[in-house]
């Protein structure tokens, strides 16, 4: 069995993080309205990430630590930046300042 985190983006601009073992079910209740408090208030939903892992315990572990990510890092991961997701991991006055050559 597969379990999974994903993000999706409500109406306001609000990221939701979520886990599941049935990703398909569970963005459906977040448009219909059911289950969470949260993205039901801010319907529609658009997914923006989604990952699947082996074990619940790995799935709770992500989902924990992406909840605490700033939006900068959750872009960063939306657009599969992995240079960009452990810049925006330092704090803003220990980030390497950006590089020329395309370097995020």
């Amino acid at each position: 069995m597969a379990f999974w985190v994903y993000v999706p983006r409500c109406n306001d601009g609000s990221d939701y993080t979520g886990h599941t073992d049935d990703l398909d079910w569970w963005l459906a209740e977040h448009q219909r309205g059911g289950h969470c408090d949260f993205a039901s208030r801010r319907r529609p939903v658009a997914l923006m990430w989604s990952d699947h892992f082996q074990t619940r315990l790995e799935t709770l572990d992500s989902d924990r630590r992406i909840k605490s990510w700033s939006r900068a890092k959750n872009e960063a991961l939306f657009q599969g930046d992995w240079q960009a997701v452990s810049r925006s991991a330092r704090p803003p006055a220990e980030r390497p300042p950006l590089g020329r050559e395309g370097e995020r």
